[in-house]
């Protein structure tokens, strides 16, 4: 029983690295690829559209659009070729999956930005 905690505690302390984001944010994932003895990392940028949270097995799916066709790919939270996760805009959505993202193209498809307070004082 001890190795099971102990490998959902190691699970556990590779998503505190990660920025908290949930549905409806636009994300960068940096993941790394290896091709023969070579190794890359490759950016892959989308809204998320789903996140599931059970404790040792979290994934996220990201949604983007490449040349016209919707692709989504699905990552686990704590995966070893995750390099980093960059939040780079948080959404307004509604619900906790968005799976009706799917279905719209365009100008439907778009996600209202959350805007973020500054907290300068202007002199």
């Amino acid at each position: 029983m001890s190795l099971l905690l102990d490998y959902v505690k190691k699970q556990l302390a590779a998503e505190v690295a990660h920025p908290k984001f949930k549905a409806g944010d636009t994300i960068t994932v940096h993941y790394k690829i290896k091709e023969g003895d070579k190794e890359r990392i490759q950016q892959f940028s989308g809204v998320v559209i789903q996140r599931k949270n059970e404790p040792a097995t979290a994934s996220f799916t990201v949604r983007k659009i490449s040349n016209g066709v919707g692709v989504e790919r699905i990552f686990p939270v704590s995966s070893p070729f995750i390099d980093k996760i960059e939040l780079n805009k948080q959404g307004i959505v509604r619900r906790a999956k968005i799976y009706y993202l799917r279905t719209r193209t365009g100008k439907a498809a778009r996600i209202r930005e959350k805007i973020q307070k500054s907290t300068k004082v202007a002199k």
